[in-house]
C-alpha cells in the first residue's frame, strides 16, 4: 500500500490464462463446474396429497418482451425488436442456457440490433452522402456515423451474451442467431 492510502502493484486486471468454455473442459477430460439454478427451498418436499385444491399453475415459457421494443415508430412501422428478442430468446432455450442471460440484456441486443437496421435502410434510401446545413457541400451521411454505432454497441452485447452460452453449454453447436437474422435481411432485399 502507498502512503496515500492506495494499492498499487500486483496482478494486472485481466492478465493470465482465459478461461476455457464448458465444452472444451468436458472433452478434454478436465473438472468442469456446471452453474445450476439453485434450489430455493431444498428442505421442503411436497406431497400428492398436499396439492388437494391447489390451483392450476402455468409456468412462463419465455418473459414476454417489454412494450418499447414494438413501439410504433416515426414511419408508422414497428420497431420489430420483439421479434428479434423472441429469437434469441429460442437459440438460448434451445441450448439451455436461458436462464443464465438476463433478459433485459437480450432486450438490449434486440434493440441495439433493429436501430443498426434502420440506420442501413436509411443509408439505402437516402444514400452515403448528405448536404451540409450551412455550406451546402457534400458531407457523409450521419445514418453512417449512427449505423456503425449501433452495430458495435449490438455486437458487444451479443458477445457478452454469446460468452455466457459458450461457458455454460454442454452439448455443441453450430448455428449463430445473427446469421440468420443476415440472411433474412438479405433476403428481404432481394424481395423488393
Amino acid at each position: 500500500m502507498a502512503k496515500d492510502g492506495t494499492n498499487r502493484g500486483g496482478r494486472r486486471v485481466r492478465a493470465g490464462d482465459k478461461p476455457q468454455a464448458l465444452n472444451d473442459k468436458i472433452t478434454k477430460g478436465k473438472a468442469a463446474k456446471v452453474l445450476e439454478v439453485p434450489d430455493l427451498h431444498p428442505e421442503s418436499i411436497l406431497e400428492v396429497e398436499d396439492l388437494d385444491g391447489a390451483a392450476d399453475l402455468f409456468g412462463e415459457d419465455m418473459p414476454s418482451p417489454s412494450d418499447y421494443l414494438s413501439s410504433r415508430q416515426k414511419d408508422g412501422k414497428p420497431l420489430g425488436a420483439d421479434q428479434l428478442f423472441i429469437e434469441t430468446w429460442r437459440w438460448l432455450k434451445d441450448r439451455g442456457c436461458e436462464k443464465f442471460v438476463n433478459p433485459r440484456l437480450i432486450e438490449a441486443y434486440a434493440q441495439a440490433f433493429t436501430r443498426y437496421i434502420q440506420c442501413e435502410e436509411a443509408i439505402s434510401l437516402y444514400g452515403l452522402l448528405g448536404k451540409h446545413p450551412t455550406t451546402g457541400g457534400a458531407i457523409t451521411s450521419p445514418f453512417v456515423q449512427m449505423s456503425q454505432s449501433f452495430q458495435k454497441q449490438a455486437n458487444l452485447l451479443w458477445y457478452e451474451i454469446f460468452d455466457i452460452v459458450k461457458q455454460n453449454c454442454t452439448t455443441s453447436f453450430v448455428s449463430n442467431p445473427q446469421e440468420d437474422i443476415m440472411e433474412a435481411l438479405l433476403s428481404k432485399r432481394k424481395g423488393r
